[in-house]
């Protein structure tokens, strides 16, 4: 594996060049394209990528890519970096600032870097495997909170937790303090820094997780699949992050 503190510096070179980009089309009308799965993608989300591909290439070619926009190419070196150029696109088109650019670096499946970005109000958590998570270079940890009557809920949307089982949602709400939705990755930024305690998602494509991975672990939270699986580049959809490990092991009883 290629020397750590290199591999940092590299990752927020690319965090630099996503969030310039970012600020360009900020705030400007956008056309937006409906994917096949329904899911919105801008012009700013392929450029983002785009970008940050030719940069990996060029800079680390030895490297793997896995992409929301543009696929994969295969890693010749065990090391693969896993880019969501915009999360939260719909919040980007209406200038809501609570997307951000996920960058990840895993070492054949396991997540050992992340980088969450938000390059309008300037805040980037880091977490690296083995590390505290950072939160604009400083130190930061999830807050303890065992019991889930005290515990704030996040979720992107009422139907993406209850598709398949309809009282899901109401057994989490009527055993926590209240829910907050559709914060996309800003929400793991705030749980990192000790401000929401439960998080739970469906749907998601790796893009959408490996990067937060080990900025929860390493503000000492947990983040797992709805079985209490690792989240890993062959995982499942679904996901379950508590700020505490107590309490996501009560959140696994309940979903």
């Amino acid at each position: 594996m290629s020397d750590s503190s290199n591999t940092l510096e590299f990752a927020i070179k690319l965090a630099d060049t996503a969030g310039e980009i970012a600020r360009r089309y900020f705030g400007t009308p956008l056309d937006i394209i409906s994917k096949g799965d329904e899911s919105p993608v801008t012009k700013a989300d392929r450029e983002i990528e785009q970008t940050l591909r030719n940069l990996i290439e060029a800079e680390r070619p030895e490297d793997g890519i896995l992409g929301e926009e543009f696929g994969t190419k295969e890693s010749k070196n065990g090391l693969t970096w896993v880019i969501d150029p915009i999360d939260g696109t719909k919040s980007f088109t209406i200038a809501r600032p609570t997307f951000g650019t996920l960058i990840g670096l895993c070492n054949k499946e396991i997540p050992i870097l992340g980088v969450i970005d938000q390059p309008i109000t300037k805040e980037r958590w880091i977490g690296q495997k083995g590390k505290q998570t950072t939160y604009n270079g400083k130190p930061v940890s999830c807050r303890k909170c065992p019991d889930p009557k005290l515990a704030i809920l996040g979720t992107g949307s009422a139907s993406q937790i209850s598709h398949e089982d309809p009282t899901r949602l109401s057994r989490l709400e009527s055993q926590s303090r209240y829910t907050v939705f559709q914060g996309d990755c800003y929400f793991y930024g705030l749980m990192a820094n000790g401000f929401l305690d439960i998080l739970i998602e469906d749907h998601l494509g790796i893009y959408d997780f490996i990067a937060l991975v080990p900025v929860i672990e390493g503000a000492g939270g947990k983040i797992t699949d709805w079985r209490g699986n690792p989240k890993t580049l062959t995982g499942d959809a679904t996901l379950l992050a508590c700020g505490d490990p107590d309490l996501h092991k009560k959140i696994l009883e309940i979903i």
